[in-house]
């Protein structure tokens, strides 16, 4: 006896992937944000240890860049910390700071 299958199981086998609309980003280029947790080297550094920490719970940043990793449908975040250290973050990683806008050593020599 043979199996009889209907139009749509044939059409779409059950381990499809159906695609997601892309989740909106929480936060911007530009804005300030502190780390909500340390963050350590997960081998993106390659001239730092690997788990060595990259940005302390505290620490202020900014967002230099904002993408999407497509597969995991979540916006990853640049964000440069002190020492121009660039750390990609997740949204659960960061949260928006107060903070005052870093000043480069050019403006700090300015203000003197």
């Amino acid at each position: 006896m043979s199996e009889q299958t209907s139009p749509a199981e044939a059409v779409a086998p059950t381990d499809a992937v159906i695609p997601r609309e892309p989740v909106a980003p929480k936060f911007e280029w530009g804005q300030r944000v502190r780390a909500t947790v340390d963050l350590f080297n997960d081998g993106s550094f390659p001239d730092v240890p690997e788990d060595e920490l990259l940005a302390k719970i505290g620490d202020v940043g900014e967002i230099v860049q904002v993408g999407r990793h497509v597969e995991a449908n979540v916006a990853i975040y640049l964000v440069e910390f002190n020492e121009r250290r660039i750390v990609g973050c997740l949204e659960g990683e960061i949260e928006l700071s107060s903070a005052p806008p870093m000043m480069d050593d050019q403006q700090k020599e300015a203000s003197e």
